[in-house]
This record gives structure tokens, sequence and C-alpha cells, in this order.
């Protein structure tokens, strides 16, 4: 093809995209506008939403149902027998319990039952025991995913293949922004744990990514010392001012560009700049506590005065919601406890109990819990029989994806209940499955979001925040 011919045919495409305002992006969007109640800066959700916020509290590694939550006192008559064949079935197990005899480990801590709905509540979590009413913990969830990675990769975009766009990302992208001065969606990594420290998987950011999505809807993820956002100084000797003046320069610079070839992405460069910009003001008042009442601060434990801790994060999350921030995901790793489970759950509990309490008392306090989802949950569960040493006080757990425990509360969602329920051992699922994607798709109805109708097209698939199969809300915990 002759040089010239092929400059203009890449013009006349250019040409399309720039036309179609936000490009393929825009068009794809259009299936989310119907007749209902507007949110967003995009238009309207499929149908009235119950909630404008979510706060994701992601526990990597994988909490033990067993130790946490699912109350299994019948196991403690089977300590160190052979878990049956009928119960196991050939589940396919991970490299490090493959061919090794499963003995049954029953948790050493003691449950008690919790608020007026007379919840089951593991001895680790006092101070969650105190909002027992304010959960539901679904007991049925599960996974397709054995391993850490595409069981984490799954949970945050929807599918156990890399690349696809975060699900923080998908409500950026669908809702739009709720405040202008900060970014739709914030991911905050905790920057110590108190459990495991040596078995300890990385975090990537792929699980806050926009995948095929526009850069502009990926998560932003605070850093843990220096400034909370990077480059969020201004180098010295540079102003406000004089950083002001440059950005309108390299504003217009872009725009020329943007002009001149209709690529959507430069479009998203001036978006960022724009914001970081304005974040320069909005974050560094978003993270001074220094306002936040002694009661307050009290309410979150001691961990809430050392930057990084999962404490200080719940308090953080809270002061994002009431700005109005869509989507915030936190992320307490050292929760993978194939050995020493008790002393290392200990650790994780203490981190975790009193920060996630005091987060649902602090949002329904201040009238936010009613259109604020808390969820929590891993990438998956433990198996019921031991990993490695087993004692009554010692033991150790392997992955299991069969069955696990997860909750959620605010939001529209019925408080004080339990859903789902796992056989004697904690191994299979006897009533309500709820798979990751299920969970996911819940969090979307609540937001006002039929995940079905929300897509992308993506490598020849309609793509969706719940991946491409089927996936269902779990109506019957909804309000």
């Amino acid at each position: 093809m002759p040089p010239v011919q092929q400059f203009n045919d890449l013009q006349t495409r250019r040409r399309f995209l720039k036309g179609s305002t936000m490009g393929l992006g825009a068009a794809a969007l259009g299936s989310l506008l119907s007749e209902s109640t507007p949110a967003g800066e995009f238009g309207k959700t499929h149908f009235p939403p119950k909630v404008r916020r979510v706060i994701f509290l992601f526990m990597a590694g994988a909490p033990s149902q067993l130790d946490l939550f699912d109350y299994k006192p019948q196991l403690q008559k089977q300590f160190n027998e052979p878990l049956p064949k009928s119960i196991s079935n050939g589940q396919r197990v991970t490299a490090m319990t493959k061919g090794l005899e499963q003995r049954v480990a029953p948790s050493m801590f003691k449950f008690h039952r919790a608020g007026e709905s007379g919840l089951w509540m593991s001895e680790l979590l006092p101070h969650l025991s105190t909002v027992a009413d304010d959960l539901c913990i679904i007991k049925s969830t599960n996974t397709d995913s054995i391993n850490h990675d595409p069981g984490k990769t799954l949970f945050c975009t929807g599918s156990e293949i890399p690349g696809k766009a975060s699900l923080g990302s998908w409500l950026s992208y669908g809702l739009g922004s709720l405040n202008r001065n900060l970014p739709d969606f914030v991911v905050l990594p905790s920057a110590f744990w108190t459990g495991d420290q040596a078995n300890i998987q990385a975090l990537y950011s792929r699980l806050w990514g926009s995948g095929f999505l526009p850069s502009k809807h990926q998560g932003v993820s605070f850093q843990t010392s220096g400034d909370p956002v990077l480059f969020l100084s201004n180098p010295s000797g540079v102003s406000r001012t004089s950083r002001h003046r440059m950005l309108d320069l390299v504003t217009e610079l872009n725009e020329a560009h943007l002009n001149e070839i209709g690529d959507p992405e430069i479009q998203t460069t001036i978006s960022q700049q724009e914001m970081a910009f304005r974040m320069q003001a909005s974050v560094p008042e978003l993270t001074d506590l220094s306002g936040e009442p002694e009661h307050i601060l009290k309410r979150y434990g001691p961990e809430v005065h050392k930057t990084g801790s999962f404490a200080r994060n719940c308090l953080l999350a809270r002061r994002m919601v009431e700005r109005d921030v869509r989507f915030v995901q936190l992320f307490h790793r050292g929760w993978d406890h194939h050995s020493n489970l008790p002393r290392k759950m200990r650790g994780q509990a203490y981190d975790i109990d009193q920060a996630c309490a005091a987060l649902i008392t602090d949002l329904k306090q201040r009238g936010l819990l009613d259109d604020t989802l808390v969820v929590f949950g891993g990438e998956f569960g433990r198996t019921s029989y031991c990993q490695g040493k087993l004692t009554p006080t010692d033991y150790g757990r392997d992955h299991h994806p069969r069955c696990f425990t997860t909750w959620m509360a605010g939001g529209g969602i019925r408080g004080g209940i339990t859903y789902g329920r796992t056989d004697d051992f904690s191994y299979n699922i006897v009533e309500n499955p709820v798979h990751v994607r299920d969970f996911n798709a819940t969090i979307l109805h609540q937001l006002g979001i039929d995940h079905n109708r929300l897509t992308f097209p993506f490598l020849g698939l309609a793509q969706r925040a719940t991946g491409v199969q089927e996936a269902h809300v779990v109506k019957e915990i909804l309000a």
C-alpha cells in the first residue's frame, strides 16, 4: 500500500475514535443507560442502587473458616482420625499435601454466640462479635482456584486469566466519579501484619488494574511511607503556582496532540494529570488524622497510630467513603497458614478484629453504613485436615476452594444472618452455594448494576466484571 494511502487510512480510523467522544468504550457503555435512578456522571444505573460506595477488605493468603466463623464442634471427637474418603471424594489437592494422609484437625479455638442474632463467632474475634447483628456471614462461598495467584485474580477481576479489568475499575468505568478531587478507586495495602512473616505471596498491580478498560479507571495504590501517592509533593523550588502553569502548558500540548491523532489515551493522560494536581490538595487533607477525635482513634485500636497498619487503613477507608470515593480495597497479607496456624492466626486476628468492628460502628454512627457496602473475604478457605505437625494446639491447613466464609455488612444487606451451610467437616457445601462470581454480582447489584449488561468488547467476547461464565445475585441475603 502506498505510504500516502496508508497515512490517510490511519487518519480516518483516528478521526472515528475521536468522533466517538470516548472511543469504543463509550459505545459499550451505552448498554448501561436504562430507565432508572441517575447515579454517576455517565447517566443512569440499570435499577435504583442501594449503595453508593464499597469497602472491600481482602484477606490475602486465605483465612481458615474453621477457626473464625464455621463452627464444627463435632470434629473434636475425630481428632487425628483419617478424613473419610466419602468427604474428600477425590478432590484435587495442592502439591504440598498430595499423596499424604489426611488427618482431621479440629479448631482449638472456642466459639460463642454473639448479638441478638446468636451468630457463632470465634474467640479470636471479640470486637467483631459486638457487631454480629450487622453481619451477613456467607459460609458457602466457593471458587475454582486452588492456588493463590489465580484465586486472587479470579476474585478481583472475574477471571483466573491475568489482564482482565478489576472490580473497582469496572465501577469507575460504569458509574463515573462521585468526587472530582479524589480517585474513583483507591487501594490500601497493609505495610505489615502480625501473622505469617515467611510464607507471603506478593500483591500485584493487576489486581487493581484496568485491563482492557481505559487506563484512567485503574486503582490508585496509596503508599505506606513517604507521600501517600508517588510524586504527590512538588520538588524543591517548585511552587504550586508554577506547577499549575506547567500543567496548563502540558495540557495544551496534549490537546493539540489529541486533535492531531485522536488517541483516547491522550485524553486519559490529560484527565489524570489534572487529577494529580487536585490531589496535591485533597490527599494531604484526607490522610491527616490530627482532626480525628481521640475516642475515634481509640475505637480503632493502638495500631491506628502506625502508618500502613490495617487499622489505620480502615480509618482512612471511612474518611474516603465520607468523601465519596466509590471503591476502596484493603489488602491484608499473612493468612497463608500451612503450619503453626494457632499462633499465626492469633496475630492476624489481632490485626483485623478491632479495626473491622470499628469501621462498621463508625460508618453506622455517621449514617454512612446505609449506603456503603462493606465486604470481607480471601481467595479461598483452608482444609479441615492437617498439613504438617498435628497436636491439639498446633496444626496447619492447606488450600481449600470448595468452601470458605465471607461476610457482608451495610448497603441493603440483611444483618445478623448466616447464609449457606457446609458439611460436618467444613469440606463440602450442602446448602446454598455462593461462587465468587455470585458474590461480585451481588456487589454490583447493590450498586444498581446488572452484571450481565455492563459489558466491554475485547478479544471477541462481551467481557463482564463477573467473567464470561454464569453468575447469580444472592437475593436471599438482600434486605
